[in-house]
């Protein structure tokens, strides 16, 4: 499985995994990726963020290899500059916003499309996401966000409500149209159907010459659950949610802030005898 390090792709998850808790890539983890890099081996992330958002972590990483966006509903070549594999809400997206705000009208949200995010509430907890993520947006209503190329909505709200919120959800039918994953405690993402990091490591797979590698993934959350199954090896670091760490091949003993990449890293070298 880790015979030559240059046929190995690791893709990381931000958030909990490659990131500390203050949001900020360890020293420790950045120094790790680069020694692999410079081995061969190839690195990139899979993020529920925008191709804006994530554009300073991309000069702090310098990636080579596309990233997984918008929790797998966009693949992009930061290189080319160039969107691969793109896939967008139904229209009806809208409507249920709409509703979904109608019913729980103290969430915050916002629709993520290509070309940046659009904010049509904010709450305290919309408000942290776009001071932790960095965002500038767009603030407007839901009828007066752009239609098409919607490729996510996220819903922010304290987390006891989360679970009231996607009970609504289930009982008006909403699963037919689009698909709806944590992202965080306090956050609820809807994705087109179908759409996930693990879908979008499967089409990752068909980019030119990709098609021999072998995919480790890791990653701390629910909507990483689909990556660390569907990759190769899954990997998740020591603070992950319990339920992922019955899915991945691998629990690590560091967490995102002790350098959970780092060791991961270091256990693919050993495994291909480059120590």
């Amino acid at each position: 499985m880790f015979e030559d390090i240059s046929k190995i792709i690791i893709l990381s998850d931000m958030d909990g995994t490659l990131l500390t808790y203050d949001k900020k890539i360890n020293e420790q983890d950045l120094y790790a990726i680069r020694k692999f890099t410079d081995m061969g081996g190839k690195f990139t992330v899979a993020t529920g963020r925008t191709i804006q958002t994530f554009e300073q972590y991309q000069r702090a990483l310098d990636l080579h290899m596309p990233v997984i966006m918008y929790n797998g509903a966009m693949i992009y070549d930061y290189v080319n500059r160039k969107i691969l594999y793109s896939q967008a809400l139904p229209d009806i997206s809208r409507e249920i916003t709409a509703e979904i705000m109608g019913f729980m009208d103290e969430c915050g949200g916002e629709v993520l499309r290509s070309d940046g995010t659009y904010v049509f509430s904010l709450n305290e907890y919309e408000n942290l996401h776009t001071i932790l993520c960095n965002i500038e947006p767009e603030y407007m209503s839901i009828d007066q966000i752009p239609e098409g190329d919607w490729l996510k909505v996220l819903f922010a709200l304290k987390h006891e409500r989360i679970p009231l919120l996607e009970n609504k959800i289930k009982r008006l039918g909403y699963y037919q149209f689009a698909d709806f994953v944590r992202s965080s405690d306090i956050f609820l993402e809807m994705l087109p159907k179908g759409i996930s990091k693990g879908s979008a490591l499967n089409q990752y797979r068909k980019l030119d010459g990709m098609a021999d590698f072998t995919f480790v993934a890791i990653g701390d959350f629910d909507n990483d659950i689909e990556m660390i199954a569907n990759a190769d090896i899954g990997v998740c670091p020591a603070n992950a949610e319990e339920l992922v760490k019955t899915v991945a091949d691998i629990v690590l003993k560091n967490t995102n802030d002790e350098g959970a990449v780092a060791e991961l890293i270091e256990y693919i070298i050993t495994e291909c005898g480059k120590l």
